[in-house]
């Protein structure tokens, strides 16, 4: 296979030339083309509003060897695709099935991977199923009234599903297992071009039907999905876990129970800690959502009328402050909306979502300052979970449960905003103006306020006065750090095995994802 990277073309070619190029660039005639696919496409914005899209092209030729040689350049190698594969499978279904707990990306591919293979999973999830949940989740943001058990956090595909469905991570992977992401979301019905954009995302819309389908996948493989079924007590025998309680009242036997809880998911969290399950308080980021027009975001990014072929831009930024804090954008949604996020009574917290089409009018992101177990107050494994509860009970009683949303200007001068200027929220639930800097730790509100002031610098508008800024975003990457060996897997307690984002080991989708296919492997491998 011939790999052409660097591979540039006006951002409105067509596939056309992007086959014609190809062969230009091997030096072959069209005949001697076989096939070619696209491995990565990025955008290069770096001539405004000259805009490029540029590929890495895998390309199957004829005489491959005679190509590679007569084409002289450091951007065309010969290489070998590697292909992802799961080591164990089951010859026949185990004494002890597997239990997961949790589905969300890592409890769903843990258990995807463990079906497929022969090792017949068990996926408990204290939620109900997507088609429900959706129903709950839609009732909550028309009328305020919160299902603790069904809501943006639990149920069906975790608190993903009601995101952007971001599938872009920084963790490096040679195994393939990112790839192996991809590929099953492709399978059970995500578009194909998450497979090499550079920042893929499947949509709110799109992903709620994949998870649906990667449920069936699990069960046709003799996986069992069991929803509304609560884990309320670990079950542990000298050191080993022996099984787990259901409800507070069904016992289900089990020697292999992975833990893919999630980032929300805090009464499990305490009942971990009772029953003294080694955890650390971690560092995590907290902030507000900002929104601006989508219109300003493409302008900035893209200094021209954004043309069909161009997707709603997006944007990351960073800043490093005075005051020794860093400051960052987190879970930038083009063409998105904020929404409520909140999972518990008397508490508020928000986060992005965007359908695929990112065709929405504002764009947000959330723009947060990382805190450390030192910002909170106490030395106990659990601080930082009650940090962020503070924080999410005076959101929640600022506005009378609705979002409470901020001018910029008037973030800036620690006023309550009245009216909206030339920017109106898009959200999904409830929102009323307040004075979302009440919310924040003062070290935090000036980090923000600081921060978008730098942004603007970069992204012209960013610190328009009218922007909107609404809290808390809370929820950013778990406030636990669940301990486990990293040659086993396995927590304090033998057979326990904490996984993705929730015990503090992933941060995102994708990354979650790799995860639960990690864990599938260490348990695969114990039971096999």
């Amino acid at each position: 296979m011939i790999q052409i990277s660097q591979l540039k073309l006006p951002c409105t070619h067509t596939q056309q030339e992007l086959r014609e190029k190809i062969e230009r660039t091997l030096r072959i005639r069209p005949e001697e083309l076989i096939e070619y696919s696209i491995e990565k496409q990025s955008i290069d914005a770096r001539k405004k509003p000259q805009i490029f899209y540029v590929y890495t092209i895998h390309a199957s030729v004829l005489q491959e060897k005679k190509v590679f040689k007569k084409v002289h350049s450091k951007n065309i190698t010969i290489v070998e695709k590697k292909v992802y594969q799961f080591p164990f499978h089951a010859e026949s279904t185990p004494a002890d099935r597997p239990v997961i707990i949790g589905s969300g990306p890592a409890g769903l591919f843990c258990a995807y991977m463990l079906a497929e293979h022969g090792f017949a999973p068990i996926l408990l999830e204290r939620g109900k199923a997507i088609e429900e949940r959706k129903k709950d989740v839609d009732s909550f943001w028309e009328t305020g009234k919160l299902n603790p058990e069904s809501n943006v956090q639990f149920g069906e595909g975790g608190a993903g599903t009601f995101s952007d469905g971001k599938l872009n991570t920084l963790v490096k992977d040679p195994s393939g297992r990112n790839r192996k992401v991809l590929e099953i979301f492709v399978k059970e019905g995500a578009p194909e071009e998450i497979l090499y954009v550079n920042k893929p995302h499947i949509g709110t819309d799109l992903l709620m039907n994949v998870v649906k389908n990667m449920r069936k996948t699990i069960q046709s493989n003799g996986g069992e999905v069991r929803f509304e079924s609560k884990v309320t007590e670990l079950c542990i025998t000298d050191g080993q876990i022996c099984g787990v309680v259901i409800n507070k009242e069904q016992f289900l036997p089990a020697k292999s129970v992975i833990l893919a809880i999630g980032h929300s998911a805090r009464d499990t969290f305490e009942m971990l800690w009772e029953k003294q399950i080694c955890m650390e308080a971690k560092s995590f980021a907290v902030g507000v959502r900002v929104e601006h027009p989508q219109k300003l975001i493409n302008y900035a990014q893209y200094q021209m009328k954004l043309p069909k072929t161009l997707p709603a831009a997006s944007y990351k930024v960073t800043a490093q402050l005075s005051n020794g804090r860093g400051v960052y954008s987190f879970c930038m949604c083009p063409g998105g909306y904020v929404v409520n996020a909140s999972s518990e009574e008397g508490r508020l917290a928000v986060n992005g979502m965007s359908y695929h089409s990112r065709a929405g009018e504002n764009a947000n992101s959330a723009i947060i300052v990382t805190v450390t177990p030192k910002d909170y107050g106490s030395d106990h494994p659990l601080a930082g979970m009650e940090f962020q509860r503070k924080l999410e009970e005076k959101a929640f009683h600022l506005a009378q449960g609705k979002i409470p949303v901020q001018r910029y200007e008037d973030f800036c001068k620690n006023r309550a905003t009245d009216s909206f200027g030339t920017v109106h929220p898009s959200m999904k639930g409830n929102y009323a103006p307040a004075n979302v800097r009440e919310i924040l730790p003062e070290i935090v509100a000036a980090s923000i306020e600081e921060g978008i002031r730098c942004f603007d610098q970069k992204l012209q508008g960013f610190a328009d006065p009218d922007a909107l800024l609404s809290g808390v975003e809370s929820r950013t990457s778990s406030p636990v750090r669940i301990s486990r060996d990293p040659s086993t897997m396995e927590g304090s307690v033998k057979g326990l095995y904490p996984c993705g984002e929730g015990a503090g080991y992933a941060g995102g989708i994708t990354s979650a994802a790799m995860d639960g296919i990690r864990m599938a492997e260490a348990v695969a491998g114990q039971l096999r």
